[in-house]
């Protein structure tokens, strides 16, 4: 396979927000059959952060682009489109990206919801920077977030003590000397979409019914057979697109599920997992904010630098799954 011709857009601007409040494994064994020691050694989880009852997937998506604006002042300037990659929105009418467009003025800017779950934000990301080379858009505000803990069942211990609430936003936007978008892969299992689930109008699978009354329910088994299976194949298929080797990868960043799917990726795709970016230990799983919410940990923390290749990897219920080569900075 020949190298792919990167696209011509980069990202621009990053912000992220998580909720105040938080949910360590010690309130958790106050709440379930739980403890410290068996959340870590299984998922590598020590806290997330909960969103307060009245505060929704809007108010985090909010706060993260406030934080973008407060770091990169002019971000928002002449955004033609906004993507929220989210399967917890406010409401189930009236976009979440709506509601950023009227918080922050943006004129004549369109705005809808993508719904790919845990891989949303990877999603997202190659549907903005697609629209950006083609010349449809110019500069696209792109935001993962999630609210989980509005669907999480506390009295279910196999998953509540995976998951988080949190944002992150970013800017794509055109650029033609240095492209920074190197080579995309995306797929999905239909299939497997009664591993991971909440019911809605429907409780039936096709011809299967299903539990949960509205709250998350996943077969965890199934979703990490998924993910160690499906992912290092994109990642081979990633890096055949771009004519890169793994040693090219500056830093990994995986949807942050669990501490142990993204040891087992690194094994299989030969990827140093010190090269792994997350952001779960004391975050959980934020599903949709999970990617940018590790991106940015590695921005501050001063790991990630301008020039540097990362592999951007998101995977969720669906059964989706997503990645992409970028350059940052």
């Amino acid at each position: 396979m020949t190298a792919s011709t990167p696209l011509q857009a980069r990202i621009s601007a990053i912000g992220t927000y998580v909720p105040s409040h938080i949910l360590s494994n010690a309130d958790l064994q106050d709440m379930v059959d739980t403890n410290d020691e068996w959340i870590v050694q299984r998922t590598g989880i020590r806290e997330r952060r909960l969103a307060a009852a009245d505060e929704f997937t809007s108010h985090l998506c909010i706060a993260a682009v406030q934080d973008m604006l407060g770091r990169y002042p002019a971000s928002l300037d002449g955004i033609e489109l906004i993507i929220v990659a989210t399967h917890t929105p406010d409401l189930p009418s009236t976009p979440v990206a709506c509601q950023i467009q009227a918080h922050f003025g943006l004129p004549a800017t369109g705005a809808y919801d993508l719904n790919a779950t845990c891989a949303g934000f990877a999603y997202a990301l190659h549907t903005a920077s697609a629209l950006v080379a083609a010349g449809v858009h110019r500069k696209v505000l792109v935001v993962g977030a999630d609210s989980l803990s509005k669907i999480t069942d506390y009295t279910d211990r196999s998953t509540c003590i995976l998951f988080g609430d949190g944002a992150g936003a970013v800017v794509v936007e055109r650029e033609e000397q240095h492209p920074a978008f190197i080579a995309h892969h995306m797929g999905s299992d239909g299939s497997g979409g009664k591993h991971v689930y909440r019911t809605g109008l429907s409780t039936m699978w096709q011809d299967i019914p299903l539990t949960g009354d509205g709250k998350l329910v996943q077969n965890g088994r199934e979703v990490y057979k998924f993910a160690v299976t499906t992912v290092p194949q994109g990642i081979e298929k990633l890096l055949a697109k771009s004519g890169l080797t793994q040693t090219a990868i500056d830093w990994f960043i995986p949807h942050s599920a669990n501490l142990r799917i993204i040891e087992s990726i690194c094994e299989k795709s030969g990827i140093p997992v010190d090269k792994a970016l997350y952001s779960l230990e004391y975050l959980g799983n934020t599903s949709a904010a999970s990617i940018p919410l590790a991106l940015d940990l590695g921005i501050k923390e001063g790991k990630v630098k301008d020039g540097d290749t990362l592999l951007i990897y998101g995977f969720g219920g669906g059964l989706t799954h997503a990645g992409l080569i970028v350059r940052w900075g």
